[in-house]
């Protein structure tokens, strides 16, 4: 699902967001013929942090893509929609599906980048599926969006058109499942999930593989995101004396997962995937209540290999802010869509959704993140998860990732 590393927050996301797409929309270019990268993450809502360093990922590829002409006569703009409602307070699968249709119903669209959530992702799917338009998401990790046994219901148009840059959470559950037993050596573990697609797939590949590394899986129980006291199910985890807690799910129900967590059951080993990894942690749950807790992330960390120093020190200046791994994960997204349409115009085929599809599944390049190729299904051909630890440092501001997590390595591989 979905790793960050810093915060972009309020107002500076907003004029951020809006100097880079003013910068790469196509004024510049009056002459070239103009198309366009989707964009579809939740911009408001219990996740916007974490989808704006996402954003900020795509926008710089494509602007980097335009003002280097290598699209020979053609400007990318990119169509930015927010798949999050007020009322759902965070990613809103039914405006989702409604953004996938605005992006199929606009033959200027040769790709989209996203979505940042697996709920969003199977309201998306089947759309852009009889669309023929690909999408290639930075972040959403339920496996069923390419598993071949759910085709029918998610590739209704019978060619794969769900590609990712991350690993799924057939990997992100159980790697972090060999962690607990092989690294935290815990005996026991209570499973908690979000009741979201993203948060239930991965609690049930990571209790699957607990059981098979011999953690006793002490009892599972899923979560209202919208309920304010989960004090209830901690009670009732406080009771069997679980060793562990494991989370799947974002931060809506995190938040106050975590705050109520360290008042009923401070003292246990606490992890989750990577909707957690998120500067919400700290600025909405906070510390002393976030410290201690773990979290992957389903892709290498690399934001602070001095290889890519040029890069992130680009993207700081971008948009005041560091990158995030998923940052990452999102420019080289936005790359493989730019790889498909530069192969496209070199074919001399007309450019069209279809055939950028056609060229993303053939696609390999080398990214941010190393080399990157997708399996017949559209899954990356690698499968890190890497493992990080909240931790304070009250020197540092509280929404820096950076300073308040510890990388502590990648996760053991089945």
């Amino acid at each position: 699902m979905i790793s960050r590393r810093h915060a972009l927050r309020g107002t500076a996301a907003t004029a951020a967001t809006a100097a880079l797409i003013t910068a790469g929309a196509p004024g510049a270019f009056a002459s070239d013929k103009v198309y366009r990268i989707g964009i579809t993450l939740p911009l408001t809502g219990a996740d916007a942090e974490a989808a704006h360093l996402i954003l900020n990922g795509a926008l710089l590829a494509i602007k980097l893509a335009n003002s280097s002409g290598e699209l020979k006569g053609v400007t990318l703009e990119p169509m930015v929609l927010n798949n999050a409602t007020a009322t759902a307070g965070q990613y809103d699968p039914a405006q989702a599906a409604t953004n996938a249709r605005k992006l199929a119903g606009d033959k200027s669209v040769l790709a989209n980048v996203g979505p940042e959530m697996s709920g969003s992702g199977k309201a998306m799917a089947p759309i852009l599926s009889m669309a023929d338009l690909a999408t290639i998401t930075p972040s959403s990790t339920a496996p069923a969006l390419t598993d071949p046994q759910f085709a029918g219901e998610f590739v209704p148009g019978g060619k794969p058109i769900y590609f990712r840059t991350v690993t799924t959470d057939a990997y992100q559950g159980p790697n972090m499942a060999n962690f607990y037993a092989e690294t935290l050596k815990v005996p026991s573990v209570y499973v908690l999930d979000d009741s979201g697609a993203y948060g239930v797939g991965l609690a049930d590949a990571f209790a699957a593989q607990a059981k098979v590394k011999g953690i006793k899986v002490l009892g599972r129980d899923r979560l209202d995101p919208k309920a304010a006291d989960y004090s209830a199910v901690l009670t009732k985890i406080k009771a069997t004396n679980a060793a562990s807690l494991y989370y799947g799910g974002t931060m809506q129900a995190a938040v106050k997962l975590v705050k109520q967590s360290y008042q009923i059951v401070p003292g246990i080993k606490k992890g989750g995937g990577d909707g957690i990894l998120s500067p919400e942690m700290m600025t909405a749950a906070g510390f002393p209540a976030a410290e201690g807790w773990y979290a992957t992330n389903a892709s290498p960390h690399v934001v602070d290999d001095p290889k890519l120093a040029s890069w992130v020190a680009l993207y700081a200046k971008t948009y005041g802010v560091q990158p995030d791994d998923y940052a990452i994960t999102s420019y080289d997204a936005a790359l493989v869509a730019i790889a498909a349409i530069k192969a496209v115009i070199r074919s001399g085929k007309p450019l069209t959704a279809a055939n950028v599809r056609n060229a993303v599944q053939t696609v390999k390049i080398n990214g941010l993140q190393g080399p990157i190729s997708f399996d017949k299904y559209g899954d990356l051909s690698t499968r890190v998860v890497a493992v990080f630890q909240f931790k304070q440092d009250k020197s540092a501001p509280l929404a820096d990732m950076d300073k308040q997590t510890v990388y502590i390595g990648v996760a053991p591989q089945s």
